[in-house]
């Protein structure tokens, strides 16, 4: 899963035009001769250690900095990280800060030899291409699509109705920043942004060239008119700046998708899963960036794409709709990506792409970069319902090409948040906060050269710099009262789920995750749920779908919003077949009743070649004597076991009967029990033979497993743990008999999200990742 498509970036010789190391300052150009007053090596060597030492050191300082770039973007990537480190070791070397002569920038006047250069429109889509052409963006309303070709680019790429730029084309269009731009990257779009000004426009969609645009109207999604005042616009819902120390947030919980993160969210935040206390809001009119959710594969990082689902398995996450828009304060920010976000020409200077920084951290670092800048000039960044359908195409996601996020994030917003400058001009201020942010070792010095180079581009194109305007969060803020407080509960829609800690233990605990995950990732969880469905349904998904290959739900009533199936718990067992059919592929199923809780970690020795159940569990598993019994009701089902073994082929009379005999039946609650596919058929061809008797599930399991196999090949150490209590005492509850040690513990009774997170709670003892949820 490429964002843009994008590709391992090619070595740092693929730029066009890197430059070589610059000499240490003060260091002696002139090398004198050593030799001239005495021939006597060791005399010499004596007078001038400190020179040698101080000349191999300088050497081997070079020799690593060619090391590193011919390594390619992993090791330029870690001399960015190093670099601070650096600085301290060598002394007080700074970078040279770039002198731009603002006023004297002449304007670049479009080629007539150029292609399309009569050509303009006021609203483009962007969208860098490495594969062949489609054709969705272009039926776009009203808007040019703008396809920027790299090394990757097919030949011969062509598409009716977009405008291609290829890599020599690029080169022809005069602009200084293409000279920082790799081949082999989606960043090339900055030359495309720039041809995109150049020809007249006042809205640029930084797209993918996968989306497709629902209705193909960005209008319908996006404020593509902001007016010229209060009247034109509602007010929009925004995030409250009551906690000054809040300063990321999660925008898909607002969304409906509280268990999924975007990527470049710092990972410690990924536990923040709570709706609003409450929002504010603000006048709409200078949300002059615009981002947009994508529904089906959404933007997330790699850490979320591998732990949640197969890897054969895409992705298909729904948002909200009609969940309002919503605004970032001053003083708060979200992730930002180069490929559903909308530029309004007040924000075009922060479409820059950097260079120097991994290729699946470049969108997001500048989107973080442009939020800072963007309080400069009084504008904020809104979020949008789904404005695009991304199809997940189960590609390849590199972990290292994101190693600049989960490194330096966290870092780096913290460090915009604290930045000030003096500068007079908003050019000014960006170069430099792009310095600063080169000192502080978030990108190197090659993108602060860019930052020069882009912004002497807009000027040449004809770009006006926004007008500054005071920071609000250098200002006392307004109390907030209880009349500026707006409600908003998101709705929580079906997932793939869990938050994670970040660094420290998230190696452990996401290690855990994925080797469950291994474990019965490809094993269907049938659950049947007798507490409210609509207060524990897509709970119950959340706690067990991050683990097993899917949750079925099953319930007494149907609920076709959120997938709950018609099923009495009496006959359960009858529509096992049907889940059975539905996953040919699955390599076994289990059942659970919502009175018990499992702890799938202490289950990774069970055997998924063999049935498992309750059958040494005192109180769940109990013969019943038939003979002499006066209970009716055992009476009826034990003659219609009699009858259904009575009539069943030799392969399951013979085990039964040798197991039973036939005065006697097992009664089990059947709370938990597992068939691998090597018995599904078994047990299908077993519940034919009930067809309309009315036997128990609680009858029926029991005879069906002692009928497929014999009970000395149960793999009965799997469950033989379960903590098993048919009534509490009356000093007991679930919190005191509860262990994290137990494969399963019942009785657990829960009727809503409060008990929910009771029990979670208690689990977390076994996965801590769990305590992210609540």
């Amino acid at each position: 899963m490429l964002v843009q498509d994008r590709v391992l970036p090619e070595h740092a010789g693929s730029t066009k035009s890197p430059r070589s190391p610059r000499a240490a300052p003060g260091s002696d150009r002139r090398h004198p001769r050593p030799f001239a007053k005495s021939l006597d090596f060791s005399n010499w060597a004596a007078d001038h250690s400190s020179k040698l030492l101080l000349l191999l050191f300088a050497v081997a300082s070079v020799a690593a900095v060619f090391l590193l770039r011919g390594a390619g973007p992993d090791a330029a990537a870690l001399l960015c990280l190093d670099r601070s480190a650096s600085r301290s070791a060598s002394g007080p070397a700074k970078l040279p800060y770039p002198d731009v002569a603002w006023s004297k920038i002449p304007p670049l006047a479009i080629a007539s030899a150029v292609p399309f250069a009569s050509f303009r429109a006021e609203r483009w889509i962007v969208v860098s291409v490495s594969s062949p052409p489609t054709a969705a963006l272009t039926r776009v309303k009203g808007w040019q699509l703008l396809a920027v070709g790299n090394s990757h680019t097919p030949s011969g790429w062509d598409l009716k109705g977009a405008i291609f730029l290829s890599l020599d084309l690029q080169a022809q269009l005069g602009y200084r920043s293409v000279d920082f731009l790799p081949y082999a990257s989606h960043v090339r779009k900055t030359a495309g942004y720039l041809f995109a000004i150049q020809h007249g426009a006042k809205l640029i969609f930084d797209a993918d060239d996968r989306a497709e645009v629902p209705g193909n109207d960005l209008g319908k999604h996006f404020d593509v008119d902001l007016g010229s005042g209060i009247a034109n616009h509602p007010v929009l819902l925004q995030y409250s700046h009551a906690d000054p120390n809040r300063t990321v947030v999660n925008p898909y919980v607002h969304f409906g998708q509280r268990s999924v993160w975007p990527r470049g969210l710092p990972l410690d935040k990924v536990g923040e899963v709570a709706h609003e206390a409450f929002y504010t809001e603000i006048f709409s009119g200078r949300q002059f960036i615009q981002q947009g959710l994508s529904d089906g594969l959404p933007d997330v990082d790699a850490v979320f794409y591998f732990t949640r689902k197969p890897p054969t398995a895409p992705f298909d996450l729904r948002f909200d709709p009609e969940a309002p828009k919503v605004a970032l304060p001053q003083g708060m920010m979200a992730p930002v990506n180069s490929f559903n976000t909308l530029f309004h020409a007040q924000a075009f200077w922060g479409l820059m792409m950097p260079v120097s920084v991994s290729s699946m951290a470049a969108d997001v670092i500048r989107g973080y970069w442009a939020q800072r800048i963007l309080w400069e000039i009084g504008g904020y960044v809104a979020f949008y319902p789904p404005t695009i359908y991304r199809k997940d195409h189960v590609q390849a996601y590199p972990f290292a090409e994101e190693k600049d996020l989960h490194v330096n994030v966290g870092r780096l917003i913290k460090f915009l948040n604290e930045w000030r400058s003096n500068k007079q001009s908003l050019f000014e201020k960006i170069l430099d906060l792009s310095y600063a942010m080169a000192e502080e070792g978030f990108w190197m010095e090659q993108d602060v050269r860019l930052t020069a180079a882009w912004l002497q581009d807009l000027l040449a194109a004809g770009y006006r710099q926004p007008r500054l305007m005071s920071l609000e969060i250098d200002r006392q803020r307004a109390t907030i009262g209880e009349g500026d407080m707006k409600e908003f509960v998101p709705k929580k829609l079906p997932s793939v789920h869990l938050g994670v800690d970040e660094i420290g233990t998230v190696n452990y605990e996401i290690g855990n995750l994925i080797k469950w995950r291994k474990n019965f990732g490809n094993v269907v969880l049938i659950m049947h749920v007798s507490g409210p469905v609509d207060r524990v349904a897509l709970e119950w998904r959340l706690l067990y779908g991050r683990i097993f290959k899917t949750v079925i739900i099953l319930a007494e009533h149907s609920n076709a919003e959120l997938a709950v199936e018609r099923c009495p718990l009496s006959h359960a067992y009858k529509y096992l077949p049907k889940v059975f059919a539905r996953y040919g592929g699955a390599d076994g199923f289990l059942f659970l009743q919502d009175h018990m809780i499992l702890n799938y970690w202490n289950l990774l020795q069970a055997d998924k070649e063999k049935l498992w159940i309750t059958d040494k569990i005192a109180h769940s598993w109990v013969t019943i004597p038939l003979e002499s019994n006066k209970e009716e009701w055992f009476v009826k089902q034990g003659a219609m076991v009699k009858q259904v073994v009575g009539s069943s082929p030799v392969h399951f009379q013979s085990k039964y009967k040798e197991s039973m005999g036939e005065d006697k039946i097992v009664f089990c609650g059947s709370e938990l029990f597992y068939v691998p596919r090597q018995f599904v058929e078994d047990f299908g061809d077993l519940v034919g033979l009930v067809g309309s008797l009315d036997l128990h599930h609680k009858i029926a399991v029991p005879m069906f497993f002692l009928a497929m196999d014999s009970p000395q090949n149960f793999d009965s150490e799997a469950l033989a743990g379960t903590v098993f209590k048919t009534n509490l005492a009356a000093n007991e509850t679930f919190s005191s008999i509860y262990t994290a040690q137990s494969p399963a513990v019942f009785p657990v009774k829960v009727m809503n999200e409060i008990d929910f997170i009771k029990v979670i709670r208690l689990m977390s003892k076994g996965d801590p990742l769990l305590m992210e949820l609540v």
